[in-house]
C-alpha cells in the first residue's frame, strides 16, 4: 500500500475549502498533511483557519503572509504565536523519499516563487531551465512550492517539484503517493481547478 501525503498551499484565511480539503485527505487514509504557507492574507477567517490546521496536525512552513503579519504585529496573540514558530522550509523523509517543503522556492524564500506556467496553464520551458540549479542544490525527490497560485506537478533534474495550488482560488489541492511518487488533483468547493490565478488581472478586472 502506498503511502499517502495530503498538500494544501494558500488558504488564505478562508475556512470552507481548507475543511473540505481535510474531509477528502481523512477519506483517503492519508498519513499526513502539508501546507505551502500562506494562511494569511485576502481572506477574514485567520483565527479559525489557524484552529483548523493545528488540529489536524498539519505541516506549514511560513508565507509572506504570515511574515507581514508578524511584522505589522497582528493584533491576535494566538496567530502571532502560531507563526512565530513555523519554519520557513521543512525537510522530511517518508518511505525512502526526501520531501523539501518552502513557501515560494528553494532554498528558503517566500517571495519570487516559481510560476512555471503560462496564463494558458501551459510549461514555460525557459522557467524550467532557470530553476534547475537551485533544485539541484537541495538534493531531493519532491519539492512542494506554493505562492505563486499555479497548479502543477513537473519533473526538473530529477527532483518532482509539485505546487498543490491554492485552496483559495485555483480551489485545488492534491494527494502525494509514495514510493510511487503519483501525484491525484482534487477539485473543491464544486468548482474545476484553476490552473493559473493570477492576481492582477484578477483585480484589474473586478
Amino acid at each position: 500500500m502506498p503511502t499517502k501525503i495530503g498538500l494544501l498551499s494558500d488558504v488564505h484565511a478562508t475556512v470552507e475549502p481548507l475543511r473540505e480539503a481535510i474531509t477528502l485527505f481523512k477519506k483517503s487514509n492519508v498519513s499526513r498533511i502539508i501546507c505551502a504557507g500562506d494562511i494569511a492574507g485576502y481572506g477574514e477567517e485567520l483565527l479559525e483557519t489557524v484552529k483548523i490546521l493545528q488540529a489536524n496536525n498539519v505541516l506549514v512552513v511560513r508565507g509572506n503572509h504570515e511574515e507581514w503579519y508578524l511584522e505589522n504585529e497582528g493584533e491576535d496573540e494566538v496567530v502571532r504565536c502560531y507563526f512565530d514558530q513555523l519554519p520557513v522550509c521543512e525537510e522530511l523523509t517518508v518511505e525512502n523519499k526526501t520531501i523539501y517543503l518552502v513557501h515560494a522556492h528553494p532554498p528558503d524564500g517566500i517571495m519570487g516563487g516559481m510560476k512555471l506556467l503560462d496564463m494558458t496553464g501551459q510549461i514555460i520551458e525557459d522557467e524550467l531551465d532557470k530553476w534547475s540549479e537551485s533544485i539541484k542544490k537541495i538534493k531531493s525527490d519532491v519539492l512542494i512550492v506554493g505562492h505563486t497560485h499555479q497548479v502543477f506537478s513537473v519533473n526538473i533534474n530529477d527532483t518532482l517539484v509539485i505546487n498543490p495550488g491554492s485552496s483559495k482560488y485555483n480551489n485545488s489541492c492534491a494527494i502525494l503517493e509514495l514510493p510511487e511518487m503519483i501525484v491525484n488533483w482534487y477539485p473543491l468547493a464544486g468548482k474545476r481547478i484553476e490552473s493559473v490565478w493570477n492576481w492582477s488581472s484578477q483585480f484589474r478586472n473586478n
